[in-house]
């Protein structure tokens, strides 16, 4: 993994698969946070968008929450009960301590996530690069989120603030917008109505000239149901706080494992599900 002061290359046999920035210079009303932008297959696809015009905070790969104890890691408006998305002064900030491992294929960093002054979690992040076939390759992300404060805190969603539907938050993949939505399925179901706010082993989104594969690698992540949008954008999120609120006692730690299938071509059901195996075997 090449690397500056503010960014990483994640490589895979050699070949540049995904930056990582780790301090971007965005506005306080993005929540500012590491992220992995451009995400390409190995053939060179990029298979991600950075503030993109329908949703400026959305920040290609990462870790983003919309509600920490009432603080915004999400970026944009703020969903209040009974009023709806609105604009509020509570954007947090996720911020690049230091790496305590680099390698051509992945790293592991340290994190705070801060807001009015004070830190609220710290974060252990792991991700790695791996060659699949010569045609895909797996990007596996680990977040550990940790109660640093002496109160309990909580995670949210605009779901559990009121807004059916809307359990974004945790692990995001904004992906590439293309002329037509991209198809989404699991292993038993088809179709953004079918595949939202329900557990699945695994995901995919399918575009033009690729195939995004995404699976809980733990136990708890796949408990996790996933948030899909297809038509009015394309992205794919594991939901922390899908029916409730999730608590963060103090000095506890909540932690999920996503792998990502990242592959080129319109890969079928069986393909999709035979990559990933390979991507989560022990």
């Amino acid at each position: 993994m090449t690397s500056s002061n503010d960014t990483a290359v994640l490589r895979v046999a050699g070949r540049p698969v995904g930056r990582y920035v780790t301090r971007p210079e965005l506005p306080a009303r993005l929540s500012p946070r590491p992220y992995l932008h451009p995400v390409t297959t190995l053939a060179g696809t990029a298979v991600t968008e950075l503030t993109p015009a329908d949703h400026a905070h959305h920040l290609g790969v990462g870790v983003a929450v919309p509600d920490v104890e009432g603080f915004n890691f999400w970026g944009g408006r703020t969903y209040v009960r009974d009023q709806g998305p609105t604009e509020l002064d509570n954007h947090g900030a996720q911020r690049h301590v230091a790496f305590q491992l680099r390698d051509p294929d992945g790293f592991v960093e340290e994190l705070r996530w801060v807001a009015a002054g004070g830190e609220l979690l710290r974060e252990r992040r792991t991700v790695a690069a791996t060659e699949l076939t010569d045609q895909a390759w797996a990007l596996d992300l680990t977040f550990s989120l940790t109660n640093v404060t002496r109160d309990p805190l909580s995670i949210g969603s605009p779901a559990t603030n009121g807004r059916p539907g809307a359990a974004y938050g945790g692990f995001f993949w904004r992906a590439r917008k293309e002329s037509s939505a991209p198809e989404v399925f699991s292993a038993g179901a088809e179709g953004e109505e079918q595949v939202h706010g329900r557990p699945a082993d695994w995901l995919a989104l399918r575009g033009g000239t690729w195939t995004l594969v995404f699976a809980g690698a733990t136990e708890q992540t796949r408990r996790d149901p996933w948030f899909v949008r297809t038509e009015e954008y394309p992205g794919v999120g594991s939901s922390l706080a899908y029916g409730e609120r999730l608590p963060v006692p103090p000095g506890e730690t909540v932690v999920r494992r996503v792998v990502t299938v990242v592959a080129d071509g319109r890969l079928d059901r069986d393909a999709a599900a035979a990559l990933v195996r390979k991507a989560v075997s022990p």
